[in-house]
């Protein structure tokens, strides 16, 4: 729709036409209020992200997106394994604390997202690709943004809510200065798609396999139904100082360092050729503000080690999509404690996570020689992503539980020596 002025109008405007993206718009959309999407890029394209968690399927399922996803066929994946030496801790998601869903995918990003992006648009929702937002005037009432489309040429969409959903691009914090430093350090992933070669094993197949390289470098394997397998070595930057060459060069002397990732990879041909990310943990002073919110990967991205990426952006999409829906038809919304506060639930839980793994105390719970069952099932909640369950203690007390198990398993190990 376009008013007298020429300026064109809709009730939300979406930014970004990933997973929150359009999570949030088809939400918006079936609640009967006009969206639309703008998306910087040109889909399909390529982003890392592939190994999603059990609880992003309810928000995929509230989006109606669930049909179009399974037709695509995608790697159904059960579980995590994490591998250390010849030590295996190997958690199946029928096994959760929570209920809820069992099982997930493990998706090449480019064809996920494109699926994603052409349902909503099915659904009725626009989504112009290659346009580029290039400023945001807030009013008390509305926003005007203006945006650049694929032809150079200028235009401007009147909102009464914003959603900015656009990942890395970060364009609203940006505008309005509201990124910080991430609470994580820096860390590099040096990653590629692989043709696998050699027959997988249902427990290769339908899982993600994280190997421990070293204490606080890791190896991601994610295979995909194409035949097709997601690798990547996670690790501080001066670690990958000492591979030297071109990238293809430098992929393969690692993958040589790892005898899991050589055996299996070593006369396999790259299918996306090996590339580099840096830094990519970065921090927002606050999800919302007057006439808009903030999603996805823009509210905070934390680290690849547990795949939480995806499931926090559907997540915040549906949550963020369901509040404005809510302010739109006239009912007074609390943002801080009814989006924000509960999105750093989640947040901080899976942070926890984080730190616990990279400062060795998780890997000792996983590896422990008599893991408890009940626990178990506790953690494996988490790594489905069933973060705000508050009837969990490994949620409800994230990084205490973590602490004091950890501490118990090494003094347990003390007494036996």
């Amino acid at each position: 729709m376009t008013n007298h002025n020429g300026i064109e109008q809709t009730d939300v405007l979406v930014i970004g036409a990933g997973p929150a993206g359009t999570v949030a718009a088809s939400i918006i959309h079936q609640a009967g209020f006009q969206v639309r999407i703008l998306e910087k890029q040109q889909f399909p394209r390529f982003v890392i992200g592939e190994s999603l968690l059990p609880r992003c399927m309810e928000s995929l399922q509230a989006a109606g997106f669930l049909e179009a996803v399974e037709k695509m066929n995608f790697q159904k994946k059960y579980g995590a394994k994490f591998v250390r030496g010849s030590e295996v801790c190997d958690f199946n998601f029928s096994e959760n604390f929570t209920p809820g869903w069992t099982w997930t995918w493990q998706v090449p990003r480019a064809d996920f997202d494109q699926v994603l992006a052409t349902e909503v648009q099915r659904m009725g929702v626009p989504v112009e690709f290659q346009t580029e937002v290039t400023d945001i005037s807030f009013f008390p009432d509305h926003s005007i943004t203006q945006f650049r489309r694929p032809d150079g040429t200028l235009h401007a969409v009147k909102a009464k809510f914003i959603i900015d959903a656009s990942g890395y691009g970060r364009v609203i914090p940006r505008l309005l200065d509201l990124n910080t430093p991430s609470h994580l350090p820096s860390r590099t992933a040096m990653f590629a798609h692989i043709q696998d070669s050699q027959p997988r094993t249902d427990s290769e197949q339908n899982r993600i396999t994280i190997v421990l390289h070293q204490r606080d470098v890791w190896i991601w394997i994610i295979p995909f139904s194409t035949g097709i397998t997601s690798v990547g070595f996670v690790g501080d930057p001066d670690f990958f100082q000492t591979y030297t060459g071109t990238p293809e060069e430098q992929f393969r002397s690692l993958m040589a360092t790892n005898p899991i990732v050589q055996d299996r990879f070593q006369d396999s041909a790259f299918v996306l050729p090996p590339q580099s990310l840096t830094s990519w943990s970065i921090g927002t002073k606050q999800y919302y503000g007057n006439g808009y919110a903030l999603a996805g990967n823009v509210t905070e991205f934390l680290d690849p080690i547990f795949s939480s990426g995806v499931t926090l952006a559907t997540v915040s999409g549906e949550l963020c999509a369901r509040l404005a829906c809510s302010q739109l038809n006239g009912e007074q919304v609390n943002w801080q404690s009814e989006y924000e506060d509960v999105l750093n639930e989640g947040i901080d839980c899976f942070r926890s996570y984080v730190n616990a793994w990279y400062d060795g105390h998780l890997q000792d719970i996983f590896f422990a020689d008599k893991p408890m069952l009940s626990i178990q099932r506790q953690i494996c909640s988490v790594l489905a992503g069933y973060v705000w369950d508050k009837t969990n203690p490994y949620v409800r007390q994230h990084a205490r539980s973590l602490l004091s198990l950890a501490r118990v398993l090494q003094g347990e190990q003390n007494a036996s020596d």
